[in-house]
């Protein structure tokens, strides 16, 4: 079902912000665009966002309109032993490159390497670094590959925080990297740690290497009630593709005397950790740039011990590949107490605006915004405006007076939880919704965390986008022809509800909400915010406008058959959840982020295809599971495949290839 761009409430902002350290705005968009990275060879996906721009884009056009409802399974390769326990989201993004596929799976996170054609083990590396602890545990989200000549490797993170370097043809390690094949990235941090063994400090993303140095960010466990407001710094470091030895270290919390120090009043850069880079990178190697979406301080939802700015957390950096030099920075959310720090990889981009050519970037942020800027220097292409927001009155806290917002492109889906956004299938939910959130604070999506104290009739603020998007790790695609963007995002309130507990925590304040929240906020059984839950968008980048945007996913059996709905008639709802896209010559694909039953009868997932230029649904193959990890497509010896990662709700954590069936010989 298709949904008209008037049907969503999108809000618009103008004016002029212009990020620093740009020379002269007017004489870079003037000159002539810098080459493009090079391109990934035909038929070849070999990073994570399928190219170093992370365009999730590939020419391939075998499997089209024409023929999509026609796809099998052609392969199913399962990791349930690949650790001591089946994985209950699989959220692997394979790699292919010379004729093999690449991927890291399991509850161990073990790299493997898979016949294209059927799916077949060839190798299999597993690491085994217990009784380290692990911040960010599972397979995490891929591997990265590099070939230098006949060198060819594949380098992935351990959850403990170890670089492996494997032979991608052996799968064994290179012993001329690092101690024997591994580089223990807790010894380089480039500060002390008390105990690397039990450091947490972790990465689930997949490194990237450009320019022959492999990049590397770094995350944490989530900060929504952290023990102690004193944390563990975050970093992205650099390291040499052939031996392992580290180039550099960067931290986005600034020490003394460097720029944006100032930014945190009270000397709290000394003691607040976190802002590493969690999600995906992206890089543009003709520049020598690096761009590095960096994640919120030390406590996700509470910044009374860390006044300030904050920079230059919960925004982009640009840093040079070859130093890790810093030439520019934009920060998207000043202050961050709501726990927007930078989800996914930045989009690079040649675009033409108003006959302008530019080399763009755009980065795609939880709140349902685009920040596009000029990628050599950081000036937005379109103005961003610093906007007064609400002020808070949680005691202690800190709040910043404005944030930028963009003018273009406008919000690709909803913001800040308003009475018409509540649940409205009946008048009888809908009255039930208004009764639900009274004591709650809602409105603008810039209201700040507010104290849980029932007895005193507050609960909290409502907040939409939460903590998890609009879009999150999956980020978006874009087709290098059109300069048209498609993104997944999900509408999901969620409860900002804060408590004091010295027992918890020596904080002042931490979220008492638990998790999200999501699941308090609902009315027999049903979200309170109405649908549609789950969009994919199409946004034009030379234009900054949304062309279309399409509900995405099938209604939920318990939708369907919740007893307060009987003898209503409910449109597709979309499904909630963490969806990447993919883009071919000719399609936008996506699966559900959960299962349904359909009316034959059968339940299971569903992989899906929209027409790029209208949105239109052009058919629909069952999945044996939800998606959950983002779909890449590859040729493998003339036969076009599509790769997808499902797993949960009964279904087995698995990688499934899809293709269409072979011509009777």
């Amino acid at each position: 079902m298709e949904r008209s761009r008037t049907s969503v409430r999108l809000s618009l902002a103008t004016g002029l912000m212009v990020a620093g350290l740009a020379a002269s705005v007017a004489a870079q968009r003037a000159a002539a665009p810098a080459p493009a990275p090079a391109p990934t060879p035909a038929g070849q996906w070999r990073t994570y966002g399928g190219d170093l721009a992370s365009t999730r884009y590939s020419p391939l056009e075998q499997i089209n309109a024409s023929n999509f409802g026609s796809l099998r399974i052609a392969w199913r390769f399962r990791t349930d032993n690949f650790g001591p326990r089946p994985e209950i989201s699989l959220q692997a993004t394979p790699l292919y490159a010379n004729g093999a596929l690449y991927a890291a799976v399991g509850t161990r996170r073990a790299a493997v390497s898979l016949d294209p054609a059927n799916g077949e083990l060839l190798w299999a590396k597993r690491f085994d670094e217990r009784p380290r602890t692990f911040p960010r545990g599972l397979s995490g989200r891929g591997v990265a590959y590099w070939e230098s000549g006949a060198m060819k490797r594949v380098f992935m993170v351990s959850p403990g925080y170890q670089m492996l370097s494997i032979d991608a043809t052996t799968g064994q390690l290179d012993p001329a990297f690092g101690a024997k094949g591994v580089v223990d990235m807790r010894r380089l941090l480039g500060y002390p740690v008390e105990d690397v063994e039990k450091a947490e400090i972790g990465l689930h993303s997949a490194p990237i290497v450009a320019n022959g140095v492999i990049i590397v960010g770094s995350a944490h466990l989530a900060g929504g009630a952290p023990p102690t407001k004193e944390h563990i710094k975050g970093v992205v470091m650099g390291f040499d593709a052939r031996t392992g030895k580290k180039l550099w270290g960067f931290t986005a919390i600034p020490g003394h005397g460097q720029k944006g120090n100032e930014t945190w009043l009270n000397e709290s850069w000394t003691y607040t950790g976190n802002a590493g880079s969690w999600a995906q990178m992206s890089a543009d190697e003709a520049l020598n740039l690096v761009y590095v979406p960096v994640e919120a301080p030390t406590g996700d939802y509470y910044g009374g011990h860390r006044p300030g700015n904050n920079l230059y957390s919960s925004g982009i950096v640009a840093l040079d590949i070859k130093t890790g030099t810093m030439k520019w920075a934009f920060q998207t959310t000043h202050h961050d107490i709501w726990d927007w720090d930078m989800p996914s990889a930045p989009i690079l981009a040649d675009i033409t605006v108003d006959g302008r050519a530019i080399k763009a970037v755009a980065v795609p942020t939880k709140q349902n915004y685009l920040y596009v800027f000029d990628r050599t220097n950081g000036s937005p292409v379109w103005p961003i405006v610093e906007t007064a927001v609400p002020k808070g009155d949680l005691p202690g806290e800190w709040y910043a007076p404005t944030q930028p917002i963009p003018s273009k492109p406008p919000a690709f889906g909803r913001q800040g939880v308003k009475e018409e956004d509540l649940l409205d299938f009946t008048p009888e939910l809908n009255a039930k919704a208004k009764e639900f959130v009274k004591g709650w604070r809602m409105g603008s999506m810039w209201e700040p965390p507010s104290e849980l104290n029932p007895a005193a009739g507050k609960m909290g603020t409502l907040q939409l986008p939460g903590s998890t998007g609009g879009p999150n790790w999956q980020g978006g695609s874009i087709d290098p022809e059109s300069n048209i963007v498609y993104i997944y995002s999900k509408d999901e309130a969620t409860a900002l509800s804060m408590v004091r507990d010295p027992k918890r925590s020596n904080m002042d304040w931490i979220n008492g909400a638990g998790g999200e929240g999501g699941r308090r906020l609902a009315i027999d059984n049903l979200p309170i915010i109405r649908p549609p839950w789950a969009t994919i968008s199409a946004i034009d980048l030379n234009k900054g406008e949304i062309v279309w945007q399409t509900v995405h996913g099938e209604t939920d059996d318990a939708v369907k058959n919740n007893p307060a709905l009987k003898g209503v008639t409910i449109p597709r709802t979309g499904r909630p959840g963490r969806i990447g896209v993919l883009t071919t010559k000719s399609l936008v694909m996506a699966g559900d982020a959960g299962m349904a039953t359909h009316p034959n009868g059968q339940r299971s997932g569903m992989f899906r295809a929209y027409d790029k230029k209208t949105g239109k649904e052009l058919g629909a193959v069952p999945l044996p599971g939800p998606q959950t990890g983002s779909p890449m497509t590859y040729m493998h010896e003339g036969k076009q495949y599509i790769v997808v990662a499902v797993a949960g709700q009964g279904a087995a954590a698995e990688l499934i290839g899809l293709a269409l069936p072979d011509a009777p010989k």
